[in-house]
């Protein structure tokens, strides 16, 4: 993991944002043509920008965490209102334009650079992250949010930008047709909530999808990293299965149906129920019965 750290004494001038002929020259400095095959779609729409800052609620108190900050449209717009950008970049050759970026059209911020793959970050550079805000690539969403929610407690509130399908799954509850795994698993760590709406048009090149902001705050978890385990493990096997009842799901994962069975009687749960109808309380509250069970 590479860290490229930023200070600049200089007096603060206002931030620039990036329009579409700004992005434009710079993925041409790069070499890059990006291609919806490829997942590559920056965003060059400042209102858009200032719009996904607004909704996520950070002031100059922040301390912002941005994972896949791309050619730097976000994290210009983050480093207006934020104390501090950490900016988290898998791809060597973003990340080598992004300082010379924020150096032109934000002199003077607070700024870190980390090169490496998000899913295996355990620590940042500088203060502890207070929020999240992204726009998080479409086939890596759900894993790294929930990685980041995992390793950073200390980030309190913030809002991603996703494929909408997935946004809608991550605010789901129970009874929801879109409520499965990434509803339950999110929902240890915080209240979600679907945020707006994002057109096609404030990317280049435009997706094939509709995109939707996701916003949260951390709540206090239901209880510690053993019980958190067994529970994500109670959920995956639940919705593994989704169109049985969770005395049928559940068979393997507790040795048996009739095990399964007696276990969902204990936390007070119908053996016939089906695991879109389980809170987390009711999560967590089965995943209690299974104390003897290593997965």
């Amino acid at each position: 993991m590479a860290v490229v750290q930023q200070e600049d004494r200089r007096p603060l001038t206002p931030v620039r944002l990036l329009g579409p002929t700004d992005v434009r020259e710079l993925a041409a400095r790069c070499g890059i043509r990006p291609t919806k095959q490829r997942g590559q779609n920056f965003v060059i729409d400042a209102n858009t920008v200032r719009r996904i800052v607004r909704t996520s609620g950070i002031g100059p108190d922040d301390v912002v965490v941005e994972i896949g900050p791309g050619l730097g449209s976000l994290t210009l717009g983050l480093l207006e209102v934020a104390a501090h950008v950490t900016a988290v970049e898998i791809d060597e050759v973003l990340a080598a334009q992004l300082p010379a970026t924020i150096d032109t059209q934000a002199p003077g911020r607070s700024f870190d650079l980390v090169v490496a793959d998000a899913m295996k970050v355990n620590s940042l550079p500088g203060a502890p992250p207070t929020a999240l805000v992204a726009n998080l690539p479409y086939n890596v969403s759900v894993p790294v949010l929930l990685h980041f929610f995992e390793q950073f407690a200390t980030i309190e509130s913030g809002l991603v930008m996703v494929q909408s399908e997935v946004a809608h799954r991550l605010a789901a509850g129970p009874g929801s047709r879109t409520y499965g795994v990434p509803s339950v698993k999110a929902a240890w760590y915080g209240d979600l909530r679907l945020a707006g709406n994002i057109g096609r048009t404030v990317f280049w090149p435009a997706p094939n999808v509709d995109s939707a902001l996701v916003a949260w705050t951390r709540h206090a978890p239901p209880g510690d990293e053993d019980l958190r385990r067994r529970t994500f493990a109670v959920v995956d096997a639940a919705f593994a299965q989704r169109r049985k009842t969770l005395r049928a799901a559940l068979g393997s994962f507790a040795g048996s149906p009739s095990a399964a069975e007696a276990a969902l009687v204990a936390a007070d749960i119908s053996p016939q129920a089906r695991g879109e109808q389980l809170a987390l309380a009711d999560f967590v509250r089965l995943a209690g019965q299974f104390r003897d069970i290593s997965h």
